[in-house]
């Protein structure tokens, strides 16, 4: 019969055989009947009994075919191997002839090669782009929609790389938002942008230039490097706008933005100069982290911490491959006292900083340092005096000696406490790593060496006292991995602290709400320890600091003084203000060679982008930006920045939430390098990649050869066949689904195959509504059907019990999806789409019409069914767009439009929403007994392994329904159809009342207390097993009777908690009965 190419279980979902090879071959017979009247029409003659084994044939293939899938909410397992090898169909490569910008044409028959992820999101993009889709839409006027404004900035991503599965994550999340907001009707804007990365991009053109050209940014010039860079960032703007649009993100393409276009550059020079005007922008001779090897100063995300458990030999960068310098270990060494023969032991990581030591410090109330308070100790090779000096902050008299050694200019605590001293500050080492003139005899040598030098030396003067294993972290640069020295320079800082404080106001205040809650927590953590922010680079790419310092020949000139310096929006402007200043005096201006942090361009993002400083029309109606999604780990070094310039420039909280994501770790857990060969490219998922090709893919990057091949180890264990073609809508999908508010998820492949499946599972299942709405044959060969959908959704009255079920389950899932996307559940969220289209509308409706489309009669119950149909089957379809938009438009694009809807696209037509008409409570609540009924029928039939495959009604099992209420029964008999096709082997079901009416040897199982499922299968099974089976159960049933019972005896418990055990107590004693009964009737058969 038609239906019997259908998933035969409720758990099967879609029908299945489209999934197979079948799905290519010519379906001469569709059924017993609907077959043969549609055969007939094609003039393709077939005989009942040849119909019959086709359609025997195709469900053989359905049940083979549904092993593949599973019905739950997370994404299907990996298929079983086969046993036999099939026959491999080589079949042409599929081009994509559409013109780009033009619509692709569906109007036709399905491909008959089924779900095919490249065919089917090829055209849509640049179709929907065209078109217009993207851009905000306003009302006549030029205002906003009635319904509201919703806008997002796509956090830039770096112009160093590819972008890399974590920015996938932020295209899906915010896709999902911003298409959910279009299609509710708002004026959705969301808008792309780049960051030029300073050092970032810096560091990799650099490598690049070294590896390939063997030349180094001094040997071109800052011009020429400049150039080059630019070249780069073209290059890799291109190939990450190639990865967002593949990825379905519907950005606003006439808004694209990169940190330093000429209008950004403005917002950057307007933002310097107004923090400076404010008093919160200074310049101050201060510590900074210092990369050696890149020879400028970094933002603390720049700098990672490398744990060490003791003593280890490192290579550090820039120094010989063959030397190995010793870290994880503390020097103890000891200074004479002045004029005495006493001596002070203290201790430290790094040695070669004892040439800068100005201070011993002790604890005020350490006794064993009280003589010494005030005097000093004098330094063994440089014969510095050194004054010992009392500091509680500084010094731990329970840690070691309880001295310490104090380098104000080379350590963050020892700065602090020579602040509080008034200590001297000594700054030891030059830029490039050398040590300067303040080193004595070691000047010129490099740093690392004069660690070496000192140990000996110390040893030799009889100042070493011992050496020891010491567990540590040492600080190493991220982008070079050099190791980081903290060391004096004059830079331009921004203060901090005021803006800290406000905006922890505001925040507790409510104008900015971030979740999930350990970020807020976290946010408000940094906020109330905030430090001042060194905003100074000694980079070439970025933007430089709008500073000019005023020389006059022949005069030095102080560059820590601020007084030197002027601040401005140009070279005119400071012009005019440098003659104010020098009275007539001859001056040349210098503009500051150093750039700004990359921190501070993008901390301008979510309004510099909208136009500011001048007031445009996005500016007025786009922020505060809605919602800023992001990843948690730059929570501070750029959250934290976006409030500060908000606050500062615009008076206002940059957006009103934000959404903190998790990071992606691999499959193990660890976080994702290069040199681990766990960076996953989004479009290497999308597309399908050899493993070959993965290991190509490593040599066109800068690692070096011995971190290929470790790589390439990686990639072996993480992805031994390559990478599956999985298609954009299952990557995006299936990355939504894992997002559910930790702060890390493990990425699986296999998961994102899972949801490939899901796609090609709702392929088949639309092709199959479309066969059951008359419009396609089960080949998706376009038919001549006469179907039309209603003018309007709404229910006509004349829906079955089934029907009123879906449609109230389409308004709760409605309601699922769009509470869950307000509240950033996206886990929950596409649980809800997904469950809706598989089960309730696939497994379920489906199936239960199944004896409707069977009888093959046109009548209003046929009409009524189509059109639930298509409603359900068109509001799953949106509710699964925002995550899945490739796919849906697809085939969405095949369904016909009711009368008067002209609506293009799926991506602009409404959301589903909960609908009063739509609201059957009753039907809901008699269909689930119908479907527990039905679950209870199978669960029988299972344990006692009856057979499914019945041919007669002999052959097939009975069920009986005992029923006492008149109401229920009366319910249930008119859903016996129902039962009968969803419970696999029964052949017919009859009510019965009584426990008397029951046969001996029944299987049963209580669905509440008013219904019981009993099926006889005497004769099928062991007796004395199933009533060995039956007082098992009835121990286990018994034991959570008492359980219950203990609870019901508690006293002072909630009364919602006393009703609702009193409604187990009694289902739990319905089912005792029952097994009571069930055994006196299995023992008459011993």
């Amino acid at each position: 019969m038609a239906e019997q190419e259908t998933a035969k279980k409720l758990g099967g979902g879609a029908p299945e055989e489209l999934n197979t090879a079948a799905s290519s071959k010519t379906v001469v017979a569709q059924g017993e009947a609907s077959g043969s009247r549609d055969n007939a029409e094609e003039g393709n003659l077939i005989s009942k009994s040849a119909a019959k084994k086709e359609a025997k044939r195709l469900e053989k293939a359905a049940k083979a075919a549904l092993k593949s899938v599973t019905s739950s909410s997370t994404a299907p397992k990996k298929d079983k191997k086969e046993k036999e090898k099939k026959e491999v169909v080589q079949q042409e490569a599929w081009v994509n002839t559409t013109p780009a910008g033009e619509k692709k044409d569906v109007s036709g028959d399905l491909p008959i090669t089924g779900y095919d992820p490249i065919q089917v999101e090829a055209a849509w993009y640049d179709w929907w782009r065209a078109k217009g889709f993207f851009k905000p839409q306003y009302k006549a006027d030029g205002e906003p929609l009635d319904k509201g404004v919703f806008s997002i900035v796509f956090p830039p991503p770096n112009v160093t790389g590819n972008l890399h599965i974590g920015h996938a994550l932020t295209v899906a999340l915010e896709d999902a938002m911003i298409r959910w907001k279009r299609m509710q009707g708002y004026t959705v804007l969301w808008v792309p942008g780049y960051d030029h990365a300073g050092i970032a991009t810096q560091a990799v053109v650099e490598q690049r230039l070294l590896k390939n050209e063997g030349k180094s940014r001094h040997d071109y010039g800052r011009e020429e490097f400049i150039k080059r860079v630019w070249k780069w960032k073209d290059e890799y703007q291109e190939k990450i706008t190639k990865q967002m649009q593949r990825l379905g993100g519907s950005f606003d393409w006439d808004k694209v933005a990169f940190t330093m276009s000429p209008e950004l550059s403005t917002a950057v020079t307007e933002g310097f100069v107004q923090l400076h005007q404010k008093g919160l922008l200074y310049r101050s001779n201060r510590l900074v982290n210092w990369c050696v090897y890149l020879n400028t100063s970094l933002s603390n995300i720049e700098v990672d911490q490398m744990p060490l458990k003791g003593r280890t030999l490192l290579n550090v960068k820039g120094y010989d491959v063959k030397e190995r310098f010793e870290f994880g270990v503390i020097t103890s060494f000891a200074y004479p006292i002045e004029n005495s023969d006493e001596r002070i032991v203290v201790a430290t990581t790094r040695p070669e900083t004892m040439l800068g030591d100005t201070a011993i410090a002790v604890h005020p109330d350490d006794p064993r340092y009280t003589h010494l308070h005030g005097k000093y100790a004098i330094h063994p090779f440089i014969k510095r005096r050194i004054p010992i000096v009392t500091d509680a902050i500084t010094v731990d008299m329970e840690f070691g000696t309880g001295a310490v050694k104090i380098t104000p200019a080379h350590d963050p605590n020892d700065f602090e406490c020579g602040m509080r001293n008034n200590l001297e500050f000594i700054s030891l080492m030059n830029d490039d790593g050398t040590y300067n003139e303040n080193a004595g005899e070691y000047k010129g040598m490099r740093r690392m060496h004069v660690r070496n030098a000192i140990i000996k030396r110390l040893k030799e003067e009889g100042m070493f006292v011992e050496q020891k294993d010491n567990e540590m972290a040492i600080p190493i640069c991220s982008r070079s991995g050099d190791v980081i020295e903290q060391i004096m320079k004059p830079q331009w800082w921004v203060s901090c602290k005021p803006m800290a404080d406000e905006a922890l106001q505001r925040t507790a205040a409510g104008e900015l709400k971030i979740q999930p809650r350990t970020s807020h927590a976290e946010f408000v953590r940094w906020m109330e320890n905030m430090q001042d922010w060194c905003i100074s680079r000694q980079l070439w790419w970025g933007h430089r600091c709008p500073a000019y310092l005023i020389k006059v020949e022949g005069k030095a000139v102080d560059t820590v003084d601020e007084k030197n310096w002027i601040v401005a929006r140009s070279l005119e402007d400071a012009k005019v203000e440098a003659d104010k200043r020098m009275g007539g005096q001859a001056y040349t201006l210098e503009q500051d060679s150093d750039v700004l942090d990359t921190w501070f361009s993008s901390g301008l993002f979510p309004f510099s982008v909208m136009g500011w400083p001048n007031q445009t029309a996005d500016l007025k109606h786009f922020y505060p930006n809605s919602i800023l999604e992001t990843g948690w780990d730059i929570i501070f070094f750029w959250v934290a920045r976006m409030v500060f310039f908000g606050q500062a420039f615009t008076g206002q909280m940059p957006f009103k939430e934000v959404y903190c994501h998790p990071l992606i770790r691999d499959a193990f857990g660890r976080k994702m390098s290069k040199s681990l060969g766990n960076v996953i490219d989004p479009l290497d998922v999308i597309t399908g990649q050899s493993l070959q090709k993965l290991h190509n893919d490593l040599r066109q990057g800068n690692l070096p050869e011995k971190e290929i091949l470790k790589a390439e180890d990686g990639q072996k264990k993480l992805f031994p066949k390559g990478m599956p073609q999985c298609g954009s809508d299952a990557l995006r999908f299936g990355l939504a689904n894992m997002t559910s508010g930790g702060r890390d998820v493990n990425m699986e492949i296999q998961k994102i195959e899972g949801y490939r499946k899901f796609c090609n599972k709702l392929w088949n299942a639309t092709k199959f509504c479309l066969f059951r709405l008359d419009l396609v044959d089960l080949q998706g060969v376009r038919q001549k059907g006469s179907f039309v959908p209603n003018e309007s959704s709404l229910p006509t009255g004349n829906e079955s019990l089934v029907e009123k079920w879906l449609l109230h389950k389409l308004n709760e899932a409605s309601d699922a999806v769009s509470a869950n996307l307000e509240t950033r559940d996206f886990s929950v969220a596409t649980d809800a789409a997904y469950h809706f289209f598989l089960n309730d509308l696939c497994d379920v409706y489906i199936e239960a019409t199944k004896p409707l489309f069977e009888a093959n009669v046109d009548s209003p119950a046929k009409a009524s069914a189509q059109n639930t149909l298509y409603t359900c089957l068109e509001g799953g379809l949106k509710l699964l767009h925002p995550f899945m938009p490739f796919v849906t438009e697809d085939l969405w694009q095949r369904l016909p439009r009711r009368a008067g809807d002209a609506t293009e696209s799926i991506m602009i037509s409404s959301f589903p929403e909960k609908i009063p008409q739509q609201e059957f409570p009753e039907a809901l609540r008699d269909f689930d007994l119908v479907f527990e009924t039905i679950k209870s029928a199978r669960s029988i039939a299972a344990m006692y392994n009856l057979p499914t495959n019945g041919k007669t009604l002999d052959e097939k099992f009975a069920i009986l329904l005992q029923i006492r209420k008149p109401e229920v029964r009366s319910m249930i008999e008119s859903q016996i159809p129902i039962i009968v096709a969803l419970t696999k082997g029964s052949g017919q079901a009859k009510i019965i009342t009584e426990d008397s009416e029951v046969p001996k040897g029944c299987g049963s199982e209580v669905v509440d207390v008013e219904v019981t499922v009993h099926i006889p299968v005497e004769g099928k099974i062991d007796a004395a097993a199933e009533i060995d089976k039956l007082e098992k159960k009835s121990a286990l049933v018994q034991s959570q009777r008492d359980k219950l019972q203990k609870v019901a005896d508690t006293a002072g418990i909630k009364d919602e908690v006393r009703a609702r055990n009193a409604d187990q107590m009694e289902k739990t004693d319905a089912e005792l009965e029952t097994i009571r009964l069930a055994l006196e009737r299995f023992k008459t058969l011993l």
